[in-house]
């Protein structure tokens, strides 16, 4: 009976240096969770009958450490929660290693070529994301990988500060006749980029001329040809405030086959105070057609394209599975897991929101064994498993002193 006590306690320590030995193996695997095999008595009726590894548990909940790698592409689940990927049999599998790429078809996979699952942003005619469309169906996630059409301006914000130390033109004479191209009749302009739907840029300057002492009056040209309308009025308190912020809207007929420009200009925040003359706002919304050149992962999921033009936008959102039991979660190749009966259904959410993490980008996550730890481990089997022998050799020998006997 000794001999098979033993005996299943040497199979036992077998199976704890197995698990050890793995985690050493993937001591330096990114996203890695260590395992840890767990021992049970076992017994027939009331008598003992040795050991056994009854379960081989996973750290799952444990994050390995934090590699910075500054690759836009690579990302980090900051708590709990997998990415969801889809091999070439479909099979949907997750993982913690959030390494990403984007393939010759658009497809965001991962570095076994796997498809990222996500939600794939709504988008419109000209590859822009539709206003207030919400996440996109859930599904293989892909980066339409053409080009953004061109945005037409409609939308001019400027503020800064019109000093009140200028003088009225012409005073203490009549207020000249406005001419663009005679400084001595406005008293400073500034300049803007608007495009139009075609994409074409537009110069548009606006030229402030002091009227009277808390009044300046702002004409425009575009392309260099002066604009009958409109004529915007502004009007500040003695405090050098604004009294009201006027409306204000530049219609503009093009001749080269693009739409009518019809930008509003927002002087919101505009100021008349001693002292220098500043721009703090002077932008024009509105852009080019441009090309994709690259794209990154933010902490949120989204996947930002960045184009040719200097646009930017998100085109999709990486999901966020989380397991009612991930214990469930049987380990497979590729550093990878798939559900089982016991995990319940995955439940995806964008990163930062629900249960979800966040993500921490530009970084991917280290192996979570804890090397110190599996040596002393090993240490721990190597004695057991020398205990468990010298068991057999001492009933072995009481054995062959037995036989002698008789």
């Amino acid at each position: 009976m000794s001999f098979e006590i033993a005996r299943s306690g040497i199979n036992a320590v077998s199976g704890s240096l197995e698990a050890i030995s793995n985690n050493i193996a993937n001591s330096g695997t990114y996203g890695f969770k260590s395992s840890r095999a767990n021992f049970s008595a076992m017994y027939a009726g009331s008598q003992a009958n040795g050991a056994e590894v009854s379960s081989v548990s996973q750290s799952l909940e444990k994050s390995g450490g934090l590699l910075n790698t500054g690759r836009g592409m690579d990302a980090m689940i900051q708590g709990r929660g997998f990415f969801a990927v889809k091999d070439s049999a479909g099979q949907q599998v997750y993982t913690r290693v959030g390494i990403f790429n984007v393939d010759k078809d658009g497809f965001v996979v991962d570095a076994n070529g796997r498809k990222a699952q996500g939600y794939n942003a709504v988008l419109d005619a000209n590859g822009r994301p539709v206003p207030g469309a919400g996440l996109g169906a859930f599904g293989d996630l892909k980066v339409p990988t053409g080009q953004i059409g061109a945005l037409a301006s409609d939308k001019l914000q400027f503020n800064g500060n019109l000093s009140a130390d200028w003088k009225v033109p012409g005073a203490p004479g009549p207020l000249p006749a406005f001419n663009p191209n005679d400084p001595t009749t406005f008293n400073s302009s500034i300049t803007s980029v608007a495009y139009d739907s075609l994409g074409n840029k537009h110069s548009s300057t606006q030229y402030f001329v002091k009227t009277a002492a808390n009044t300046v009056q702002v004409r425009y040209t575009v392309d260099g040809a002066l604009q009958a309308a409109p004529v915007t009025t502004l009007n500040f308190n003695a405090q050098g405030q604004l009294t009201a912020v006027p409306a204000a809207t530049l219609n503009v007929a093009l001749t080269n086959g693009a739409n009518p420009l019809a930008i509003a200009i927002d002087y919101t925040g505009t100021t008349q105070f001693a002292g220098e003359t500043t721009t703090l706002t002077n932008n024009a919304n509105g852009n080019a057609a441009g090309t994709m050149t690259g794209t990154s992962i933010a902490a949120d999921g989204s996947i930002i394209a960045t184009y040719s033009n200097g646009q930017k936008q998100s085109v999709g959102t990486l999901a966020v599975a989380n397991f009612a039991n991930e214990n469930g979660l049987v380990a497979i190749s590729d550093t990878s897991w798939e559900a089982s009966v016991e995990t319940g259904a995955p439940l995806f959410s964008r990163p930062g929101t629900a249960t979800a993490s966040a993500l921490s980008t530009g970084a991917i996550e280290q192996s979570n064994v804890d090397m110190t730890g599996e040596l002393v481990n090993l240490m721990t089997a190597q004695r057991n498993y020398q205990a468990n022998t010298k068991v057999i050799s001492a009933e072995n020998e009481m054995m062959q002193n037995l036989m002698q006997a008789v």
